[in-house]
């Protein structure tokens, strides 16, 4: 699941014991938001609140969240002075996994809890419940916040709840785009997937289906449609673009994939428009009408088509109206003094391309928590300097006969070349005013891939006709990276 949004390019797509404390924020970045620097001085000597840990409060529960309590620790300030209120009732967990490898059938080893809890994802500690408790961290679940008083400092939940904060960073994601419920976006058998919850109710759907439709073409319909076929069902996506993943892929390499998951018994239709979905005479989902008029039988309908920012009750903070979310500054900073904002939420300068931009990705959630929290909490005043990274992984399942991974570093600008077969390494390049600015592999090695976020960030000047000749992916990459170390050596 990802997507980023920006002004420009890459418009993919489209969740307190009393302590005395005072901190100092960073000098300010340059940014055309108006930002400030402040000192706050946080003091509450009061116990009509409902939270034990109120120095630093996250709201959200999500990836971004458990990315933060981590760096907290690291930094030794997470001990009686954190407290997490999330909506889920889970802890922290790698959300990618909800249409990967959590989708796959029992038989073919799917992933759970506490098998992906954060941080393992990037190779860290795993985050259960327990090690929340063991840190001192106090865990609010099944909470969400339903309103904020920002001259109190006070947060409201769903429940009735009053929690205080000294300092607060949102870190709520995003919520599901859903289809209205008058044409049938809420019927039995229609699923969307943005949490757990949300996963085991497909999985109970697709051990029964018999016919699967997808709507949409990007990460979750790729994703889930691969999913899918490790049922052995019946499966079709179905979107308005002419191909999948329209905001990054070109036509050239959508087919390529097409072409694949048809060979595993995908059918597509592409270029249609929904009308409604219909309920069959138990009232569960039994087809989609099209606007054309012709109808297409489904027992189990996944809507995978986007995602928006989760800003509510924060709207009074900052929102920024051309990409959504809360805009922050390059040191994840709101316009209100003491909040924050971080992962998908969070509107900020993307330093390397001069725009501002939201990222709903989870190296993305990873990085701007882990940024976030390290300027909060000591000297650190150098901006967030992040690179788009986007991936995808299917048909992972055990017996797959093919495996599928791409990843994706920089700008989709310019023109492409693509060298390769897709047998199966295929490589795309962008190429703007004679310099390289985004790679796409599919299939690489881990030297390779290692290699594209080096490209993208250097986007060293390259010959395109040069390229154009490259006999191999293998040969593509040996001139791209011959083309970085002439810039290297300058």
């Amino acid at each position: 699941m990802a997507t980023l949004s920006n002004s420009l390019h890459l418009n993919h797509g489209l969740s307190l014991g009393c302590r005395q404390s005072s901190f100092l924020s960073p000098p300010t970045a340059s940014t055309s938001f108006g930002f400030t620097s402040f000192r706050r001085r946080f003091v509450s000597a009061s116990a009509s609140f409902d939270n034990d840990n109120r120095e630093y409060v996250i709201v959200g529960g999500g990836n971004a969240a458990g990315y933060a309590a981590r760096s907290f620790v690291e930094h030794g300030m997470a001990d009686g002075r954190l407290c997490i209120v999330t909506k889920e009732p889970h802890a922290p967990y790698e959300r990618p996994a909800l249409t990967k490898a959590y989708l796959f059938p029992l038989d073919k080893k799917p992933a759970r809890l506490p098998g992906f809890h954060t941080c393992v994802g990037s190779g860290g500690e795993r985050q259960t419940p327990d090690w929340y408790k063991e840190k001192g961290i106090e865990m609010i679940y099944e909470d969400p916040v339903t309103s904020i008083d920002i001259e109190k400092q006070t947060l409201t939940t769903n429940s009735g709840k009053l929690l205080k904060y000294g300092s607060l960073i949102v870190a709520t994601g995003c919520t599901t785009s859903r289809f209205p419920e008058k044409i049938g976006g809420n019927l039995p058998g229609v699923h969307y997937i943005r949490d757990i919850a949300d996963a085991d109710s497909l999985i109970s759907s697709l051990e029964k289906a018999k016919k699967v439709v997808v709507i949409g073409g990007g990460y979750i319909g790729m994703e889930v449609a691969a999913a899918a076929v490790g049922w052995k069902l019946d499966t079709t996506i179905i979107f308005p673009e002419n191909h999948l993943l329209q905001r990054l892929f070109t036509p050239s390499l959508a087919r390529r994939y097409e072409e694949l998951y048809k060979e595993n018994g995908v059918k597509f239709l592409t270029g249609v428009s929904i009308k409604n979905l219909e309920a069959g005479p138990d009232g569960h989902v039994a087809a989609l009408k099209l606007e054309d008029g012709s109808t297409i039988e489904a027992d189990t309908v996944v809507v995978g088509i986007g995602a928006k920012p989760a800003v509510s009750p924060f709207e009074h903070v900052g929102l920024n109206t051309t990409v959504g979310g809360i805009q922050v500054d390059g040191l994840f900073r709101t316009n209100i003094p003491g909040i924050f904002a971080i992962g998908d939420v969070a509107a900020f300068p993307l330093k390397i391309y001069d725009r501002i931009a939201r990222v709903e990705h989870v190296d993305h959630a990873r990085r701007s928590a882990q940024h976030c929290v390290k300027a909060l909490l000591s000297a650190q005043t150098h901006t967030y300097d992040y690179l788009p990274y986007f991936y995808s992984r299917v048909f992972e399942y055990e017996g797959s006969p093919r495996k599928v991974w791409w990843q994706f570093f920089g700008d989709n600008v310019g023109e492409t070349v693509e060298i390769g077969n897709f047998d199966p390494k295929i490589a795309t390049f962008w190429i703007d005013s004679g310099k390289l600015k985004g790679v796409l592999l599919e299939s690489g090695s881990a030297e390779e891939f290692q290699l594209l976020p080096a490209l993208a960030r250097s986007q060293p000047s390259i010959d395109k006709t040069k390229l154009q000749k490259a006999s191999s992916v293998e040969e593509a990459l040996e001139i791209a990276k011959a083309a970085l170390q002439v810039k290297q050596a300058v």
